[in-house]
């Protein structure tokens, strides 16, 4: 059974990043790319996953450009059946199409990688707490797509939130199918998560 209070929090918490102002917004993802950046997790020929955001998301036009800048690979989410991800190659100025629920995507994918394959993923999120527990939108694409993250010694792709501080909660409502994330970067911090296994400067 779902918990109502899951909801009731995506919607609270996107209606006060609705109130930020677009300068707000955009300083948040110029200091998250700044955190990004001192860490180890960018190095050239890394596939690293980020997303397009949306009015609710941190803007990652600045992340996308360091990443590029540190001659890691940027890669957009696609939608493939069975409410499961793939990872497209993108880069600033290619093309894009509407996915079924809007959300653009690379238009000339080419190959795609799996989940698996990548070795950084920055994962838009609705709502976090320190133990690592995420809110996504609700649809559980993430989820499912990185499952195999909950097996045991299993440390690969790293999971890192992108998101606004306000979006921080004391303890999260879980449900057995979230996968925790290893980190978090809002505007102010980074969050090394009590659950993880990945040390930030591993």
């Amino acid at each position: 059974m779902i918990d109502p209070t899951r909801d009731l929090i995506r919607q609270r918490n996107r209606e006060q990043v609705r109130a930020l102002s677009a300068a707000d917004r955009l300083r948040a993802g110029a200091e998250i790319a700044r955190f990004l950046e001192a860490t180890p997790w960018l190095r050239p020929g890394l596939a690293v996953a980020g997303f397009w955001s949306l009015p609710t998301e941190v803007p990652m036009l600045v992340v996308q450009m360091l990443i590029e800048r540190l001659g890691a690979h940027y890669h957009l989410p696609v939608l493939r059946p069975g409410k499961q991800l793939a990872f497209a190659r993108f880069c600033a100025g290619d093309g894009v199409k509407p996915n079924r629920f809007g959300i653009p995507e690379p238009a000339a994918p080419g190959s795609l990688l799996a989940p698996s394959e990548l070795d950084l993923v920055l994962l838009p999120l609705s709502a976090f707490d320190r133990d690592g527990h995420r809110l996504g939108s609700g649809g559980g694409w993430y989820d499912r797509s990185f499952a195999f993250r909950k097996s045991p010694g299993v440390l690969t792709p790293r999971l890192v939130g992108i998101g606004f501080a306000c979006q921080e909660q004391p303890n999260l409502p879980v449900a057995e199918w979230d996968v925790p994330l290893d980190a978090v970067i809002t505007e102010r911090e980074l969050v090394q998560c009590r659950s993880s296994g990945n040390p930030v400067a591993s």
